[in-house]
């Protein structure tokens, strides 16, 4: 068996690596717009003795509970209030995600390499196929959790800034006679992207996997047996 460099093309072309490109794009989008987040939210305090402004600066992975809404001893209102952080903690969720977009994009980049340079090794075994068969199984699966996880950690994080989030933050906002309200949101557009490129990274794997189920064994044994299978009785001699 020949197991040197043969640099052909052709593979990217047919669906086997051509789905395995867009897989390997969507997950650059994945984490970029996930990982790469920064947002700042203008919390608006009204009261008898003036206006006030908080700002909340919160960035990936989104330990909320790490950021520090209100400093300590910080007077607001005529009242000093002790250090408040913000509630809530997505890290978990996000780095999942994150963790799964860049092992993808590691994995597409190498297959990739494979289908181009050492096409005739990969079919020459039944190793390769295999392993690129489950592989590609459980990467469809881990995408359709963590996407989910993702999606609720970002909601949760929607919750944790907004203005209901901010005032069972604050007691100072269920006093009598002060008014809190989040009058500046920060641009989450790209975190929603990033939950549905999730969505259709777990779609492209899925769908890739019965492209590379075909290079396998197991329906290369199939395939033959059917027809075998397709013919009728033969005749007895007269």
């Amino acid at each position: 068996m020949m197991t040197g460099l043969r640099l052909n093309l052709a593979p990217v072309k047919e669906p086997l690596g051509f789905i395995k490109v867009l897989e390997w794009l969507t997950a650059v989008f994945s984490f970029g717009s996930c990982g790469g987040f920064i947002g700042r939210n203008v919390v608006s305090i009204f009261c008898s003795g003036g206006n006030e402004t908080l700002d909340a600066t919160f960035t990936y992975p989104f330990r909320l509970n790490e950021v520090v809404l209100v400093e300590s001893n910080k007077t607001v209102c005529n009242r000093t209030l002790p250090e408040t952080h913000l509630v809530g903690d997505s890290a978990s969720s996000a780095e999942f995600f994150v963790a799964i977009a860049v092992l993808s994009f590691l994995y597409c980049l190498g297959a990739v390499l494979l289908y181009t340079g050492y096409m005739h090794v990969y079919r020459d075994t039944a190793f390769g196929p295999t392993m690129d068969f489950l592989a590609t199984v459980i990467l469809a699966f881990l995408w359709l959790v963590c996407s989910s996880a993702w999606a609720r950690g970002l909601q949760n994080v929607k919750d944790a800034t907004g203005t209901a989030g901010i005032r069972e933050t604050l007691p100072l906002c269920g006093e009598p006679g002060v008014y809190c309200e989040v009058t500046e949101f920060a641009n989450m557009r790209s975190l929603n992207v990033s939950v549905v490129f999730g969505y259709l990274n777990m779609i492209l794997w899925a769908g890739n996997a019965w492209f590379v189920y075909k290079e396998t064994h197991w329906h290369t044994q199939k395939y033959p047996a059917q027809h075998g299978g397709g013919r009728g009785p033969v005749p007895a001699p007269i």
